[in-house]
C-alpha cells in the first residue's frame, strides 16, 4: 500500500522470500534449496522445460524456516534440514517419509542457553563430508557427526566457542521473556570440511572464534585472526575453502550486532597461521555476510553484503560493485554451481546469474582488444522459455548456446556478423549485425562492452511463403545433435573463432545413433518442405506474370485468342500442381478443419510430431514420409517440365506477337 492502507496491491507484485542460506544438489538440472523466514523450506529447479519456473517446479523439503539444508550427495531426493531448537529432519521426497533426527532432542523453548547441555543456534550448520557421502555433520557449540543417517551422533569437538556465561542468560525483559534459540549465543555459526583433505575441518563461531582440526576432530587449534585484524566477538558468518590450496580458507564476518557495520573479509593459505584482511573497495558501511570462490578461475571471488554484491578478480586485493540488475538487498548466501552464481537474499528471494564463463576468461588483455569472442560453456538441449509479464513465475535461463562477445567501442552494424559452423567448418547459420526488417531480423546486440547472443541450437527453418497456413505443421529447423561446433565473430576484415560443445541430455534414453537418425529425418523433411514451398512461390510468380500478359491483350489484337488459350492451359496445370501440394482455400488457422490439408501440411506435421522428444523416428513415421515424398516429387517434376518446356513455348508465342515474355526468378 502506498496510501496508508486505503488500497492494496496483490502480494504477487514481486518475490519477497527471506532466505537464510542457499545450497544446490546433484540433480539434473540442479535444484536450489533454502529456508525462508516465517515460511517453509523450499527446493526449486533452477530451470524448467516449460514457460518459466512455476509453482509445480518447487516444493517444501526437510527442516524448517531458519535452518541450513543438506541434500544427500548420492541421492538428492533425500534431504536433511534444520530449524530452531536443534530441530533436524531427514526427508525422503519419493516416499514422503520424514524422520526427526535431532542431535539432542531436548527442546529448549522458553529457556535461556545457560542450562542447555548443547547449544544450537537458530541457523545451525549442517553439511556432508566431501570425502564420505555417508558422513553428515551438525554444529551446536560442539561439532557432531553421524554416519548412519542420524540414528546416532558423535561429538568430535569440545566447546569451540568462548562459552561466556554472561552471554548465555535468558533473553527478554522483566515482563516478557523470548527464547526460541535465535537468541542463543556462543555457538558454531559456520563450518566446513576441506574438499582437499579428509578430516581437515574448520569451525567459526558467532562469538568470533575460528578453530581447525586436521585429524578429524581428535585435536583442535584456535586459529582466530589477531585482534588487530578481527575485533573480538565478531560473528563468523561464513567460511569458504580455497578451490585449489589445501591450507586455504576465506572468511566472512559481521559485527552488526555490536553496531559495527564495517566489512570483514579474510583469507589464509597456511591453515590459519597467518591471515590477511581483504576488504579494499567495499564501502565502510556495507557489512559482509558471505564470501565465495569461483572454482572456474583462480582469484575470482564473490562477496555478499547487507547492501548488495561485490566481485574481486585478484583474490580479494580489490573489490568492485557487482550489482547489475540485482535489487539492492541483503545478500545472505551465495553458491557457485555449474558456472552459475546463485544468490540468496533477505527479502527478494533467489536470484541466479547464468553463465559465469565470460568472467573466467576476462582479463586486462581482453579488455584492451577492440573486440573479443569468449568461448561458450558446454550447453545441454533442455528447452524452456520465459513467460513475459508473469509475476508468479521465475525466469528460465536462455535456452541455447550463450555466445558472449565484447566491443571496446560500439561497431558499425553493417561490418559485424556471427557465424555458427559445424565440426567440419560447414556453415549452419549466419547472423547479421544490421537489423533486417524485411526478414524480421533484429540484428546482433552491438553495444560497447559485453554483449550476449543466444543460438537456439536449431538449424535454419524451412523456407515458407506469404499467407502459409499449416495445421499443427512445423517448419522449424532440426535441433543440432550433440558434438563440437564453432562460433566465428567477423568485424570488418578481422575475425575470431572459438569452439563449443553441445552435450546430450543425461536424462535421455536416446543414444547418438538415435539422435543422428532423428536429425537426418527432420533435415530431409525440412529440405523437401523448402523445395515444395519454393515451387509454390514459383507457381505464383508465373501465374502473376501470365495473368499480367493476358490482361494487357486487346480483344482484337493479333494472336490474342491463341495466347489466352495457351495461358489457360498453362495456368490450369499450375493450379493442379499447387492445389495438390497446398490447400489454397485455407486463409485462417481454423480453415483446415473445413478444407482438407494437402501434402506439404502432412509432411510438416511429421516434422512437428517427430520433433517431440529426442527419439529415433518410428518405422511408420519413416513409411509415411516416404509415401508423402513419393507423391510430392512427381508434382515437382511436373513443374520443372512446365518451366523447361511449356513456359518457353508460351513465351515464344507471346514474343511472336510482341508481348513481353514471362520470366521466373533466377532467369
Amino acid at each position: 500500500s502506498f496510501d496508508g492502507g486505503e488500497s492494496w496491491s496483490t502480494y504477487h507484485n514481486q518475490p519477497t522470500a527471506q532466505f537464510y542460506r542457499v545450497i544446490t544438489d546433484n540433480h539434473f538440472p540442479y535444484r536450489i534449496y533454502g529456508a525462508q523466514q516465517d515460511n517453509s523450506t523450499v527446493r526449486i529447479l533452477h530451470r524448467s522445460s516449460g514457460w518459466g519456473i512455476s509453482e509445480r517446479d518447487w516444493e517444501p523439503t526437510a527442516g524448517g524456516e531458519s535452518g541450513h539444508i543438506a541434500p544427500d550427495p548420492q541421492d538428492p531426493d533425500i534431504v536433511y534440514g534444520g530449524s530452531y531448537g536443534g530441530y533436524l529432519t531427514r526427508y525422503h521426497h519419493r516416499s514422503e517419509e520424514e524422520r526427526v533426527i535431532d542431535v539432542w532432542p531436548d527442546n529448549p523453548m522458553g529457556h535461556g542457553a545457560e542450562g542447555m547441555k548443547y547449544r544450537f543456534q537458530w541457523n545451525f550448520p549442517i553439511f556432508f563430508s566431501p570425502h564420505d557421502p555417508n558422513t553428515l555433520y551438525a554444529a551446536g557449540n560442539r561439532l557432531f557427526k553421524t554416519t548412519n543417517e542420524g540414528q546416532s551422533w558423535e561429538a568430535i569437538s569440545p566447546d569451540l566457542t568462548r562459552n561466556d556465561p554472561a552471554r548465555l542468560v535468558s533473553s527478554g525483559g522483566p515482563i516478557t521473556q523470548d527464547n526460541t534459540s535465535v537468541e542463543y549465543y556462543c555457538t558454531i555459526f559456520a563450518a566446513l570440511e576441506s574438499p582437499h583433505e579428509a578430516g581437515v575441518i574448520w569451525c567459526g563461531s558467532d562469538d568470533g572464534l575460528i578453530h581447525l582440526t586436521r585429524d578429524g576432530g581428535q585435536t583442535w587449534a584456535n586459529v582466530t585472526p589477531p585482534k588487530k585484524l578481527l575485533p573480538e566477538w565478531t560473528q563468523i558468518n561464513s567460511l569458504e575453502a580455497h578451490p585449489t590450496e589445501p591450507g586455504g580458507l576465506y572468511v566472512a564476518a559481521t559485527g552488526y550486532k555490536s553496531d559495527d557495520f564495517r566489512p570483514y573479509l579474510y583469507k589464509t593459505r597456511d591453515y590459519g597461521k597467518t591471515w590477511e584482511k581483504i576488504v579494499n573497495g567495499i564501502p565502510g558501511t556495507h557489512f559482509t555476510r558471505v564470501i565465495r570462490a569461483d572454482p572456474g578461475r583462480p582469484g575470482l571471488l564473490y562477496a555478499g553484503t547487507e547492501s548488495g554484491m561485490y566481485i574481486s578478480f585478484d583474490d580479494g586485493g580489490s573489490w568492485h560493485s557487482f550489482q547489475r540488475n540485482l535489487p539492492v538487498v541483503p545478500v545472505t548466501d551465495l553458491a557457485v554451481k555449474e558456472n552459475d552464481l546463485i544468490v540468496a537474499t533477505q527479502g527478494r528471494s533467489f536470484w541466479v546469474m547464468d553463465d559465469l564463463t565470460p568472467l573466467h576468461q576476462l582479463s586486462a588483455t581482453v579488455a584492451a582488444k577492440p573486440f573479443w569472442l569468449f568461448t561458450p560453456r558446454s550447453t545441454y538441449p533442455l528447452g524452456g522459455a520465459e513467460l513475459r509479464d508473469s509475476r508468479t513465475r521465475g525466469q528460465n535461463p536462455p535456452s541455447g548456446v550463450m555466445v558472449h562477445y565484447y566491443f571496446k567501442s560500439a561497431p558499425d552494424s553493417g561490418a559485424v556478423s556471427l557465424k555458427i559452423l559445424d565440426t567440419s567448418g560447414k556453415l549452419i547459420e549466419r547472423y547479421a549485425g544490421k537489423p533486417n526488417k524485411k526478414k524480421g531480423e533484429s540484428g546482433l546486440p552491438l553495444k560497447a562492452g559485453m554483449n550476449r547472443f543466444v543460438w537456439d541450437m536449431h538449424y535454419p527453418d524451412a523456407e515458407t511463403f506469404d499467407g502459409l497456413i499449416l495445421w499443427f505443421g512445423g517448419t522449424e529447423g532440426p535441433l543440432a545433435v550433440p558434438g563440437q561446433y564453432q562460433a566465428r565473430l567477423i568485424v570488418g576484415s578481422d575475425s575470431l573463432a572459438v569452439p563449443f560443445e553441445i552435450k546430450p541430455d543425461p536424462r535421455s534414453s536416446a543414444g547418438m545413433e538415435d539422435l543422428q537418425a532423428q536429425f537426418d529425418y527432420l533435415m530431409a523433411i525440412r529440405d523437401k518442405l523448402t523445395e515444395t514451398h519454393r515451387s509454390i512461390k514459383q507457381i505464383r510468380e508465373i501465374r502473376k506474370q501470365v495473368q499480367a500478359v493476358t490482361g494487357k491483350l486487346a480483344e482484337d489484337q493479333e494472336g490474342a485468342e491463341a495466347i489466352k488459350i495457351s495461358s489457360k492451359a498453362l495456368l490450369d496445370q499450375l493450379e493442379q500442381i499447387e492445389t495438390t501440394l497446398y490447400q489454397t482455400k485455407n486463409q485462417s488457422p481454423q480453415d483446415p478443419l473445413n478444407f482438407p490439408i494437402r501434402l506439404n501440411n502432412k509432411l510438416s506435421i511429421l516434422s512437428s510430431l517427430t520433433s517431440i522428444g529426442r527419439f529415433r523416428p518410428t518405422d511408420q513415421a519413416v513409411a509415411v514420409q516416404e509415401e508423402l515424398v513419393a507423391k510430392i516429387d512427381p508434382e515437382l517434376a511436373k513443374l520443372r517440365n512446365i518451366i523447361a518446356n511449356d513456359l518457353p513455348a508460351f513465351n515464344q508465342l507471346v514474343k511472336a506477337h510482341e508481348v513481353p515474355a514471362v520470366q521466373i526468378s533466377g532467369e
